[in-house]
């Protein structure tokens, strides 16, 4: 039996668009952890899923963009906040970054947003990443 944290796992609808099936995978955002190494989850989908593992802002939107032209869609993302990825402007992309991407390519490309977790332990970035996604839902629900 699995234990998920609520405050760390946002659930939302089935990965189907109406007309169209994909494959599905895992991906994990983080610039130097594993998923095997969340422990303090308390969420065996760490150590139990098969992962694409991506260690920058650049290589999420890649690989979503890459696999969705295969169609291949995530059914599952864990965020890390801090990622140390300094671009040329020198801001750093975070993982908040990669969630405000993710819900705007949802919406532009039709497809339900993935099941989301947050293993950032920045309390601050997890709480930005948690509200992005919470955004992206009242959205959804408004516009239904």
């Amino acid at each position: 039996m699995h234990t998920y944290k609520d405050e760390t796992m946002i659930k939302l609808k089935n990965l189907m668009t109406e007309d169209k099936q994909f494959q599905t995978y895992n991906i994990f955002l983080d610039d130097e952890r594993e998923p095997k190494d969340c422990n303090w989850m308390n969420d065996s989908r760490y150590t139990n899923f098969k992962w694409v593992v991506v260690r920058s802002h650049d290589e999420f939107v890649h690989t979503l963009t890459d696999r969705f032209n295969r169609n291949e869609v995530p059914e599952l993302v864990s965020f890390d906040h801090d990622l140390a990825d300094v671009g040329g402007n020198d801001r750093e992309k975070t993982g908040n970054d990669s969630a405000k991407f993710l819900v705007q390519w949802c919406i532009d490309n039709s497809i339900n947003l993935p099941e989301c977790l947050v293993h950032s332990k920045n309390p601050i970035g997890r709480e930005r990443i948690k509200q992005t996604i919470k955004d992206y839902n009242r959205f959804q629900t408004r516009n239904k």
